[in-house]
């Protein structure tokens, strides 16, 4: 049995990370996703004792969308996760989908020393994870 070297998550993480404030309505927020082609934020801390948050598509389509709520009279605090869990860059990739799959998210923050350097999807561990091997 041979055993496969995934690489760690910092070879597989988007570097562009946008944080936005909390306090920001949905419209806006999707105007920002939409201008920098992410599917996800980082919602900025409040403080230094305050956790990050996310906000994803998936957060507008299910808290918003189906919910029929106005996206521009929803804030971003009302519908984002916090707190999120948090992935190193050097975590195997195999062990970061394992943490997906245990916890049930499909994106998470990189953070090195306390700052966010990156994120991570399952999108980005399969596509860099498999994909270079076959090329």
């Amino acid at each position: 049995m041979t055993i496969r070297n995934w690489g760690p998550v910092r070879d597989c993480m988007r570097t562009e990370v946008t944080e936005v404030d909390g306090k920001m309505d949905v419209l806006n927020a999707l105007k920002v996703m939409k201008k920098v082609g992410a599917t996800s934020l980082i919602v900025k801390r409040r403080d230094e004792h305050d956790e990050y948050g996310m906000l994803l598509f998936w957060d507008i389509a299910k808290k918003v969308i189906a919910r029929n709520r106005a996206p521009e009279r929803v804030n971003v605090y009302e519908i984002m996760a916090k707190p999120v869990l948090m992935v190193r860059p050097d975590m195997e990739i195999r062990y970061c989908a394992r943490l997906f799959d245990t916890f049930g998210i499909s994106h998470a923050p990189v953070v090195d020393n306390g700052k966010i350097v990156g994120m991570v999807s399952y999108y980005l561990l399969v596509l860099h994870g498999i994909m270079p091997d076959l090329d």
